[in-house]
């Protein structure tokens, strides 16, 4: 993926109408908050079409994919590596300690009916993969630390509020689907990967360890080890 959407000479100027466009897109006026609330809706109504359009703003308004997080990794190799690494030993720490002390059940009911269907498990591999790991880091933390960065600043106190404020925002798009306790998981991993990118300022190594996360909850409950996860710390 390129470093940045825009090169000299390959964009019309900011007076030409598609530059007018890019400029609005760009703003807070009302084609800027429009934006705002199409691709949030959009998202609200299915994660991978928030983060298409997402995209599709990023290249209309003229952002480069390095705001958005997309810059090239030092390695690629290493980021996927950490993030693997990482977002299974968050999801098990989460599952064995964390959540069993907010009062969670042991069995995520929502998800339990994955529990030995290998017909699922392709489908839902993929979810987890496109729709979890690239779409919701792309939407929740890409572009909203952009569209938040711009409107309330980049300094130390600006960062924790937008980590703030993304994790809530990821956290209650869970509740319809994995009720009260899926929101606390959401809003703790909201803030750890929100937290990651807010000092790094690259959304790789979120993406792969949100895909990790994810696809060790999904073993978890594929081989119906969910209680004994949970009991290993508190029997």
């Amino acid at each position: 993926m390129p470093q940045a959407l825009e090169t000299p000479g390959e964009h019309p100027t900011e007076g030409a109408p598609e530059g007018r466009l890019a400029a609005a897109l760009r703003g807070f006026g009302p084609i800027g908050l429009l934006a705002i609330v199409v691709v949030l809706a959009a998202g609200v109504w299915m994660t991978v079409a928030g983060a298409a359009l997402a995209l599709i703003w990023a290249r209309l308004s003229r952002t480069s994919w390095a705001e958005m997080g997309f810059a090239r990794p030092r390695s690629w190799i290493g980021t996927l590596a950490v993030g693997v690494v990482f977002g299974a030993a968050f999801k098990l720490l989460l599952k064995a300690v964390v959540m069993p002390l907010l009062g969670a059940p042991p069995v995520n009911q929502a998800y339990h009916y994955l529990a030995g269907n290998t017909a699922a498990l392709p489908g839902m591999v993929l979810a987890v993969i496109v729709g979890a790991g690239f779409a919701e880091e792309t939407l929740y933390r890409g572009y909203l630390f952009e569209r938040l960065g711009k409107l309330l600043g980049r300094g130390a106190g600006e960062k924790a509020a937008i980590v703030s404020i993304t994790s809530i925002l990821f956290a209650l798009a869970h509740y319809s689907g994995q009720g009260v306790f899926g929101v606390l998981q959401a809003a703790i991993t909201g803030a750890v990967f929100g937290t990651i990118f807010a000092v790094t300022g690259r959304l790789w190594m979120p993406i792969f360890a949100h895909a990790a996360f994810d696809l060790a909850a999904l073993a978890i409950i594929y081989w119906d080890i969910e209680s004994k996860v949970a009991h290993l710390v508190f029997k």
